[in-house]
């Protein structure tokens, strides 16, 4: 498990919170995981979490991917930056999040959910309705695959 900031930490932050997701690929399918956690409890997303100081944006994905999954991956590009800011009932910001995912690729493991994740499932684009994505998340994943089909992938 991590040793980054911890879950009391990330609501109500005094500063944004740098996060990594990972667009991991295996064949013509995508990576979900079910979060455990706020925010987006419960819904399907892609694996990822904070970065840890020292960290790069690449080594904080595998490790994220390997925490969550028990998935080795190759990590590639930048495929998007995206802010999540959620604000409570009376408008205060409870989350602040720069949420940086990269492309990645599948390498080995075939993956199991751990405490940050209920569930994980291996997706095709056609199949994304599905799963009720944050319409950011689904964005992201068409973009990748965008990303993968320009360079041949």
């Amino acid at each position: 498990m991590s040793t980054g900031v911890n879950i009391v930490d990330r609501e109500y932050p005094k500063h944004p919170l740098v996060g990594v997701g990972a667009l991991v690929w295996r064949e013509d399918r995508v990576l979900l995981v079910r979060r455990n956690r706020p925010p987006k409890q419960g819904e399907w997303s892609l694996p990822g979490g904070m970065l840890e100081v020292g960290e790069t944006l690449q080594q904080g994905v595998a490790r994220e991917v390997m925490e969550e999954t028990a998935c080795a991956v190759a990590v590639g590009e930048i495929v998007a930056t995206i802010d999540l800011i959620t604000r409570d009932e009376e408008r205060r910001v409870q989350y602040h999040y720069v949420l940086i995912d990269l492309l990645a690729e599948w390498i080995t493991g075939e993956g199991r959910p751990n405490d940050e994740s209920s569930d994980l499932a291996w997706t095709t684009l056609a199949d994304l309705a599905q799963y009720n994505l944050w319409s950011e998340t689904e964005r992201v994943i068409r973009l990748s695959a965008e990303k993968r089909t320009e360079r041949g992938a």
